[in-house]
Protein backbone atom coordinates (compact mmCIF):
# COMPACT_ATOMS: atom_id res chain seq x y z
CA UNK A 1 0.00 0.00 0.00
CA UNK A 2 1.10 3.41 -0.68
CA UNK A 3 0.15 6.69 1.50
CA UNK A 4 0.32 10.00 0.79
CA UNK A 5 2.64 12.58 1.68
CA UNK A 6 2.81 13.50 5.11
CA UNK A 7 0.69 16.34 4.87
CA UNK A 8 -2.17 14.20 2.94
CA UNK A 9 -5.15 14.77 5.53
CA UNK A 10 -7.58 16.95 4.11
CA UNK A 11 -8.40 19.79 5.96
CA UNK A 12 -12.06 20.28 7.45
CA UNK A 13 -13.44 24.06 7.68
CA UNK A 14 -14.15 25.47 11.37
CA UNK A 15 -17.25 27.61 11.19
CA UNK A 16 -19.84 29.25 14.16
CA UNK A 17 -22.96 27.47 14.44
CA UNK A 18 -25.68 30.11 14.81
CA UNK A 19 -28.77 28.30 16.51
CA UNK A 20 -31.73 30.15 18.47
CA UNK A 21 -31.06 28.11 21.68
CA UNK A 22 -27.53 28.85 21.45
CA UNK A 23 -28.35 32.31 21.08
CA UNK A 24 -30.58 32.26 23.89
CA UNK A 25 -27.71 30.62 26.41
CA UNK A 26 -25.33 32.67 25.46
CA UNK A 27 -23.26 29.77 24.76
CA UNK A 28 -21.00 29.82 21.33
CA UNK A 29 -20.62 26.18 19.28
CA UNK A 30 -18.25 26.25 16.29
CA UNK A 31 -18.83 23.28 13.98
CA UNK A 32 -16.16 21.60 12.53
CA UNK A 33 -16.86 20.15 9.07
CA UNK A 34 -15.05 17.04 8.81
CA UNK A 35 -18.33 15.84 6.46
CA UNK A 36 -16.43 18.43 3.71
CA UNK A 37 -13.21 16.86 4.07
CA UNK A 38 -13.74 14.10 1.06
CA UNK A 39 -17.07 13.03 -1.22
CA UNK A 40 -16.68 9.49 0.00
CA UNK A 41 -13.97 8.90 2.61
CA UNK A 42 -15.77 11.40 4.35
CA UNK A 43 -16.13 12.57 8.33
CA UNK A 44 -13.55 11.19 10.65
CA UNK A 45 -12.66 8.20 9.00
CA UNK A 46 -9.63 8.99 7.04
CA UNK A 47 -8.37 10.34 10.89
CA UNK A 48 -9.38 7.15 12.48
CA UNK A 49 -7.55 4.88 9.17
CA UNK A 50 -4.71 6.71 9.13
CA UNK A 51 -2.65 4.94 11.60
CA UNK A 52 -3.92 1.67 10.41
CA UNK A 53 -2.78 2.26 7.11
CA UNK A 54 0.50 2.87 8.51
CA UNK A 55 0.60 -0.14 10.49
CA UNK A 56 -0.33 -2.25 7.19
CA UNK A 57 2.47 -0.65 5.34
CA UNK A 58 4.57 -1.28 8.04
CA UNK A 59 3.68 -5.20 8.21
CA UNK A 60 4.06 -5.30 4.56
CA UNK A 61 0.04 -6.42 4.20
CA UNK A 62 -1.37 -6.28 0.82
CA UNK A 63 -4.93 -4.92 2.34
CA UNK A 64 -7.41 -4.36 5.17
CA UNK A 65 -10.17 -6.58 6.51
CA UNK A 66 -12.54 -5.09 9.04
CA UNK A 67 -15.68 -5.27 10.14
CA UNK A 68 -19.45 -3.01 9.84
CA UNK A 69 -22.93 -3.01 9.18
CA UNK A 70 -24.85 -3.42 5.85
CA UNK A 71 -25.12 0.80 5.98
CA UNK A 72 -21.55 1.01 7.97
CA UNK A 73 -19.70 4.06 7.00
CA UNK A 74 -16.33 2.83 7.98
CA UNK A 75 -16.25 0.03 5.75
CA UNK A 76 -17.45 2.77 3.20
CA UNK A 77 -14.31 5.01 3.73
CA UNK A 78 -12.01 1.98 3.88
CA UNK A 79 -13.17 0.66 0.39
CA UNK A 80 -13.36 3.73 -1.11
CA UNK A 81 -9.62 4.40 0.25
CA UNK A 82 -8.65 0.99 -1.16
CA UNK A 83 -10.21 1.73 -4.37
CA UNK A 84 -8.42 5.43 -4.11
CA UNK A 85 -5.46 4.03 -2.96
CA UNK A 86 -4.66 0.54 -4.67
CA UNK A 87 -5.09 -1.84 -2.24
CA UNK A 88 -7.39 -5.27 -1.27
CA UNK A 89 -10.19 -4.32 1.15
CA UNK A 90 -12.41 -7.45 2.59
CA UNK A 91 -15.47 -6.41 4.86
CA UNK A 92 -17.18 -8.77 7.70
CA UNK A 93 -20.69 -7.65 7.62
CA UNK A 94 -23.72 -8.03 10.25
CA UNK A 95 -26.30 -9.88 9.22
CA UNK A 96 -27.25 -11.65 6.45
CA UNK A 97 -27.21 -10.67 2.55
CA UNK A 98 -29.12 -7.34 1.99
CA UNK A 99 -29.02 -4.99 -0.54
CA UNK A 100 -28.31 -1.02 0.46
CA UNK A 101 -26.78 2.08 -1.28
CA UNK A 102 -23.63 1.09 1.20
CA UNK A 103 -23.66 -2.51 0.15
CA UNK A 104 -23.77 -1.39 -3.46
CA UNK A 105 -20.98 1.37 -3.16
CA UNK A 106 -19.02 -1.77 -1.12
CA UNK A 107 -18.93 -3.66 -3.93
CA UNK A 108 -18.15 -1.28 -6.52
CA UNK A 109 -15.12 -0.06 -4.68
CA UNK A 110 -13.66 -3.37 -5.54
CA UNK A 111 -14.44 -4.87 -1.38
CA UNK A 112 -14.77 -8.60 -0.66
CA UNK A 113 -17.90 -9.18 1.52
CA UNK A 114 -18.42 -11.94 3.85
CA UNK A 115 -21.85 -12.10 5.69
CA UNK A 116 -21.68 -13.53 9.50
CA UNK A 117 -25.31 -13.68 10.44
CA UNK A 118 -26.04 -12.07 13.64
CA UNK A 119 -24.58 -14.22 16.08
CA UNK A 120 -21.41 -14.65 14.06
CA UNK A 121 -20.57 -10.74 13.81
CA UNK A 122 -21.51 -10.84 18.42
CA UNK A 123 -18.73 -13.36 18.10
CA UNK A 124 -15.97 -10.59 17.08
CA UNK A 125 -14.99 -9.79 20.32
CA UNK A 126 -14.50 -13.55 21.30
CA UNK A 127 -10.72 -14.92 21.42
CA UNK A 128 -9.99 -16.89 18.58
CA UNK A 129 -12.63 -14.90 15.85
CA UNK A 130 -9.90 -13.62 13.90
CA UNK A 131 -7.84 -16.27 13.44
CA UNK A 132 -9.73 -18.29 10.40
CA UNK A 133 -9.77 -15.27 8.81
CA UNK A 134 -5.96 -14.77 9.19
CA UNK A 135 -5.44 -18.07 7.88
CA UNK A 136 -8.17 -17.35 4.67
CA UNK A 137 -6.48 -13.65 3.92
CA UNK A 138 -2.68 -13.85 5.61
CA UNK A 139 -1.55 -11.19 3.45
CA UNK A 140 -4.12 -8.49 5.31
CA UNK A 141 -4.10 -6.27 8.17
CA UNK A 142 -7.03 -6.77 10.42
CA UNK A 143 -8.59 -3.65 11.91
CA UNK A 144 -11.09 -3.58 14.85
CA UNK A 145 -14.75 -2.38 13.71
CA UNK A 146 -15.47 1.17 12.83
CA UNK A 147 -11.31 1.59 12.52
CA UNK A 148 -10.89 1.55 16.27
CA UNK A 149 -8.04 0.90 18.78
CA UNK A 150 -5.63 2.75 19.93
CA UNK A 151 -4.32 3.15 16.47
CA UNK A 152 -7.39 4.82 15.00
CA UNK A 153 -7.49 6.94 18.50
CA UNK A 154 -3.99 8.26 17.62
CA UNK A 155 -5.04 9.34 13.91
CA UNK A 156 -8.09 11.01 15.41
CA UNK A 157 -5.59 13.07 17.57
CA UNK A 158 -4.82 15.06 14.52
CA UNK A 159 -8.69 16.94 14.26
CA UNK A 160 -7.52 18.57 17.49
CA UNK A 161 -4.44 20.60 15.00
CA UNK A 162 -7.09 21.15 13.05
CA UNK A 163 -9.23 23.29 15.57
CA UNK A 164 -5.98 24.86 16.90
CA UNK A 165 -5.08 26.28 13.42
CA UNK A 166 -8.24 27.82 12.78
CA UNK A 167 -9.40 29.55 16.33
CA UNK A 168 -7.78 32.80 15.38
CA UNK A 169 -10.11 33.03 12.39
CA UNK A 170 -13.37 32.91 14.76
CA UNK A 171 -12.09 35.22 17.32
CA UNK A 172 -11.34 32.65 19.70
CA UNK A 173 -8.04 32.44 21.54
CA UNK A 174 -9.62 29.14 23.64
CA UNK A 175 -12.47 27.36 24.27
CA UNK A 176 -14.09 25.02 26.98
CA UNK A 177 -14.64 21.84 25.33
CA UNK A 178 -15.60 19.48 23.10
CA UNK A 179 -18.77 17.90 21.82
CA UNK A 180 -19.27 15.03 19.18
CA UNK A 181 -21.49 11.80 18.47
CA UNK A 182 -19.69 8.69 19.98
CA UNK A 183 -20.48 5.16 18.44
CA UNK A 184 -17.20 3.16 19.59
CA UNK A 185 -15.86 5.97 21.13
CA UNK A 186 -12.23 6.06 19.30
CA UNK A 187 -12.97 9.58 18.35
CA UNK A 188 -13.48 10.69 21.79
CA UNK A 189 -10.37 9.09 22.99
CA UNK A 190 -7.94 10.48 20.56
CA UNK A 191 -9.34 14.02 21.33
CA UNK A 192 -8.89 12.90 25.13
CA UNK A 193 -5.04 11.89 24.30
CA UNK A 194 -4.57 14.86 22.31
CA UNK A 195 -5.82 17.10 24.62
CA UNK A 196 -4.08 15.83 27.67
CA UNK A 197 -6.32 16.88 30.62
CA UNK A 198 -6.52 20.87 28.90
CA UNK A 199 -10.31 20.80 27.87
CA UNK A 200 -13.23 18.41 28.91
CA UNK A 201 -14.48 15.77 26.12
CA UNK A 202 -18.43 15.22 25.92
CA UNK A 203 -19.72 12.08 24.29
CA UNK A 204 -22.60 12.02 22.73
CA UNK A 205 -23.33 8.25 23.09
CA UNK A 206 -25.35 6.78 19.82
CA UNK A 207 -25.81 3.83 21.26
CA UNK A 208 -27.13 2.66 24.72
CA UNK A 209 -24.98 2.23 27.44
CA UNK A 210 -24.46 -1.58 27.92
CA UNK A 211 -22.57 -1.20 24.47
CA UNK A 212 -19.46 -0.68 26.28
CA UNK A 213 -18.13 2.45 24.93
CA UNK A 214 -16.44 3.58 28.60
CA UNK A 215 -14.92 0.09 28.57
CA UNK A 216 -13.60 0.53 25.37
CA UNK A 217 -12.57 4.49 25.88
CA UNK A 218 -10.71 3.10 29.15
CA UNK A 219 -9.11 0.60 27.83
CA UNK A 220 -7.13 2.87 24.16
CA UNK A 221 -5.90 5.67 27.60
CA UNK A 222 -5.00 2.36 29.25
CA UNK A 223 -2.96 1.14 26.34
CA UNK A 224 -1.88 4.97 25.97
CA UNK A 225 -0.70 5.02 29.64
CA UNK A 226 -3.18 7.38 30.23
CA UNK A 227 -4.15 6.95 33.65
CA UNK A 228 -6.69 9.50 33.78
CA UNK A 229 -9.01 11.64 31.85
CA UNK A 230 -11.27 14.37 31.66
CA UNK A 231 -14.40 13.79 29.33
CA UNK A 232 -17.75 12.39 30.17
CA UNK A 233 -20.21 10.69 28.32
CA UNK A 234 -23.60 11.47 28.14
CA UNK A 235 -27.07 8.87 26.45
CA UNK A 236 -28.10 10.38 23.22
CA UNK A 237 -29.16 6.98 21.92
CA UNK A 238 -32.85 7.83 22.45
CA UNK A 239 -33.21 4.25 23.06
CA UNK A 240 -30.65 1.91 21.11
CA UNK A 241 -28.89 2.21 18.40
CA UNK A 242 -30.56 2.71 15.00
CA UNK A 243 -33.13 4.56 16.89
CA UNK A 244 -35.73 6.88 15.89
CA UNK A 245 -38.31 9.16 16.83
CA UNK A 246 -40.31 11.60 15.70
CA UNK A 247 -39.48 14.59 17.90
CA UNK A 248 -35.80 13.65 16.56
CA UNK A 249 -36.49 13.84 13.17
CA UNK A 250 -38.26 17.38 13.34
CA UNK A 251 -35.71 18.65 15.52
CA UNK A 252 -33.09 17.42 12.59
CA UNK A 253 -35.36 18.68 9.89
CA UNK A 254 -35.48 22.46 11.45
CA UNK A 255 -31.62 22.34 12.66
CA UNK A 256 -31.05 22.04 8.95
CA UNK A 257 -33.28 24.80 7.85
CA UNK A 258 -31.66 27.43 10.41
CA UNK A 259 -28.36 26.67 10.56
CA UNK A 260 -27.58 24.75 6.76
CA UNK A 261 -25.88 22.06 8.19
CA UNK A 262 -26.73 18.58 6.54
CA UNK A 263 -27.17 16.16 10.03
CA UNK A 264 -28.10 12.38 9.68
CA UNK A 265 -30.32 10.57 12.23
CA UNK A 266 -27.95 8.06 13.57
CA UNK A 267 -24.62 10.22 14.99
CA UNK A 268 -25.13 14.36 14.48
CA UNK A 269 -28.68 14.41 14.80
CA UNK A 270 -28.76 12.88 17.95
CA UNK A 271 -25.78 14.42 18.91
CA UNK A 272 -27.32 17.80 18.45
CA UNK A 273 -29.97 17.34 20.13
CA UNK A 274 -28.80 16.01 22.85
CA UNK A 275 -26.26 19.32 23.07
CA UNK A 276 -29.87 21.30 23.25
CA UNK A 277 -31.10 19.58 25.61
CA UNK A 278 -27.48 20.28 27.69
CA UNK A 279 -27.72 23.82 27.35
CA UNK A 280 -31.33 24.31 27.96
CA UNK A 281 -30.86 22.17 31.44
CA UNK A 282 -27.91 24.53 32.14
CA UNK A 283 -25.01 22.37 31.84
CA UNK A 284 -22.92 24.91 30.22
CA UNK A 285 -22.80 28.53 32.16
CA UNK A 286 -23.23 31.68 29.74
CA UNK A 287 -19.78 32.68 27.67
CA UNK A 288 -18.93 28.73 27.12
CA UNK A 289 -17.39 27.94 24.06
CA UNK A 290 -17.63 24.52 22.50
CA UNK A 291 -16.30 22.54 19.35
CA UNK A 292 -18.98 20.74 17.95
CA UNK A 293 -17.47 17.93 15.42
CA UNK A 294 -19.23 16.70 12.62
CA UNK A 295 -18.23 12.97 12.11
CA UNK A 296 -19.32 13.01 9.21
CA UNK A 297 -21.99 9.76 8.21
CA UNK A 298 -23.93 11.42 5.74
CA UNK A 299 -23.16 8.45 2.81
CA UNK A 300 -25.74 6.21 5.56
CA UNK A 301 -28.43 8.70 4.88
CA UNK A 302 -29.81 6.48 1.39
CA UNK A 303 -30.82 3.77 2.62
CA UNK A 304 -32.10 4.95 5.97
CA UNK A 305 -35.90 4.46 6.07
CA UNK A 306 -36.89 6.28 8.99
CA UNK A 307 -40.83 5.97 8.75
CA UNK A 308 -39.94 1.98 9.77
CA UNK A 309 -37.77 2.94 12.59
CA UNK A 310 -39.85 5.72 14.63
CA UNK A 311 -41.37 4.47 17.32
Amino acid sequence: MLLPSSNWLPRAPLEPLHLDWLTAANVEVAILRLDQIDPLISGNKWFKLVEHLKDADRAGAEGIISLGGPHSNHLHALAAAGKRLGFETVGLLRGHPQETPTVADLQAYGMQLHWLGYGGYRARHEPGFWAPWRALYPNLHTVPEGGGGLAGALGCAAVKEQVDAQLSRLGWRDYHGWWLACGTGTTLAGLVLAEAGAHPVYGALAVPEDHGVAAQVESILREAGKASADYELIDASRGGFAKVDSALLAFIAQAELDSGVPLEPLYTGKALLALKQQVEAGKFASGTRLIFVHTGGLQGRRGFNTHSLVS
